[in-house]
């Protein structure tokens, strides 16, 4: 499927999803509230089957996060980049680790770093940072006292 045939799919899916233009693979941006759904249907609906997600990472954008999510079809040998805009506050998204396993160990990294909140996550804790550490490193707000670190 070519990322034409992808779009128009995806489309009669979601109809509420909106496309992004000129990269590389097929971009969709679609809302926190529709995200578990649609990784659902993506990941068994005929023709798509996006069996493997490689890449989840957050973006910090000071107004808000961004969830990024680089998933491929090993069957259909397709690419599909989705793109959830979370609050900056609170930023809270359904984990996905039920529906890929890899998606386990990006989560806690995503969330150990920027501390975003994947609920329904069966090990969400702390990765690389110490159980006592204060504050999400990666975040543009983030303040280091010690190496006086401002972004």
């Amino acid at each position: 499927m070519n990322k034409e045939e992808l779009k128009i799919r995806l489309g009669e899916l979601f109809p509420a999803a909106a496309f992004e233009e000129g990269g590389e693979w097929t971009t969709v941006t679609i809302d926190a509230a529709e995200w578990e759904g649609f990784a659902r249907e993506i990941r068994w609906a005929e023709g798509l089957a996006f069996d493997y997600l490689f890449c989840v990472t957050a973006v910090d954008w000071r107004t808000h996060f961004t969830m990024v999510y680089h998933l491929t079809s090993t069957l259909h040998r397709h690419t599909l980049v989705v793109k959830v805009k979370l609050d900056h506050e609170q930023p809270v998204i359904r984990t996905v680790s039920d529906i890929w396993r890899t998606a386990e160990f990006h989560e806690r990294e995503a969330f150990d770093l920027m501390g975003v909140v994947f609920t329904g996550h069966p090990d969400l804790r702390r990765l690389f940072m110490t159980d006592d550490w204060k504050g999400w490193p990666l975040r543009k707000d983030y303040e280091d006292p010690v190496n006086m670190i401002k972004l």
